[in-house]
């Protein structure tokens, strides 16, 4: 029987490449979740991609990075910001406006690398603000972002801070988080800085929580899902985290990427590009050979909106259970805990 898989050239029809899922218990993961084995596309292992958000970017300091990316066969997700701010940014970087660093992010697109949103600008928006940049971001880029991640700081963050959250885990959210700021009003219909509808007419896909498992498909066997308790985003993607080059080597190690492949998985690493990864203009040797080693390997390198239509495609679309959202949220708070000191 035939069925439609999507690759970078869109999607296309086979037999034996065909998408297919069982499914096998995860005692690990979700008590009350199936995960799904996926057939990859033209008999791959496994797939992995990146989520880079543009903190602390500049037009030089990340171009070596994906020039080595692409190079490796690689085409992963990089996130901007479309338009500058008038504030000051608790992280910045460099935004669309910058002509020079535009002129570079638009040909990133051009080589088949997904551009995707990091809000509209490295510092709260209101819904005017909000709504201006995403027009801003279909202007120059031809269309809606696919995928989007919230920025730290931003008052307009949807579901983020203690709404990521429901009951018991919210109140250990709370505790953990006492005496921060803890404002995110996106979703909130009431505030100046609400754009919920605006999010759920114009991005499909919003990343939630991050986790230390380089298979992230295996701690989120349910993305992308829906949930009803957050209707103002279509669908919720997690990801595996590596916000710095340490911590990025770290979860891409030679074992894990070992693992990721028996395991039939795929990744989406959480990262910051700009974070150290090149130092001198030279790219860090352990992260240089790490990525090479896994291009060698016989894996699907796909932009993270590609990878998450297979995958829904494959499965259909999954509306999140209560149980399955208080698994999440529990296991995401106690890796939280144990090793990031409870940062979001």
């Amino acid at each position: 029987m035939k069925a439609l898989w999507r690759s970078n050239s869109g999607w296309s029809v086979g037999e034996q490449n065909s998408p297919s899922v069982s499914m096998c218990g995860e005692r690990a993961g979700l008590s009350q979740t199936m995960i799904p084995k996926i057939e990859w596309p033209n008999g791959k292992q496994f797939a992995f991609t990146i989520f880079d958000d543009p903190d602390f970017d500049t037009a030089e300091n990340v171009a070596t990075i994906y020039s080595f990316l692409r190079d490796l066969g690689f085409r992963t997700t990089k996130a901007v910001w479309p338009v500058r701010g008038n504030g000051t940014p608790t992280i910045g970087g460099a935004t669309c406006e910058d002509e020079q660093y535009l002129k570079w992010i638009l040909n990133l697109k051009d080589q088949g690398f997904e551009i995707a949103l990091h809000n509209v600008t490295y510092h709260t928006s209101t819904r005017e603000e909000t709504a201006r940049g995403i027009k801003t971001f279909h202007r120059l880029f031809g269309h809606y972002p696919h995928s989007m991640a919230n920025h730290v700081g931003c008052d307009e963050g949807v579901y983020w801070g203690n709404a990521r959250l429901s009951g018991l885990q919210k109140i250990v959210y709370d505790v953990l988080h006492f005496g921060r700021r803890n404002v995110h009003q996106g979703h909130v219909e009431t505030s100046p800085f609400f754009w919920g509808d605006l999010c759920r007419q114009n991005i499909e896909y919003v990343r939630n929580f991050s986790y230390g498992d380089i298979n992230t498909l295996k701690a989120c066997p349910v993305m992308p899902y829906r949930d009803p308790a957050r209707p103002y985003v279509n669908y919720w993607f997690a990801a595996s985290e590596g916000p710095r080059v340490e911590s990025f080597n770290d979860r891409i190690c030679e074992v894990n990427q070992d693992r990721l492949m028996s395991e039939g998985g795929a990744c989406i690493m959480y990262t910051h590009l700009a974070a150290g990864f090149v130092e001198g203009g030279k790219i860090n040797r352990r992260f240089k050979s790490l990525m090479e080693r896994l291009s060698s390997m016989n894996g699907w390198f796909v932009p993270v909106h590609t990878l998450l239509d297979f995958i829904q495609q494959v499965r259909g679309e999954h509306t999140i259970t209560r149980a399955e959202r208080t698994a999440l949220e529990r296991k995401w708070l106690k890796y939280k805990i144990l090793h990031t000191n409870g940062r979001s």
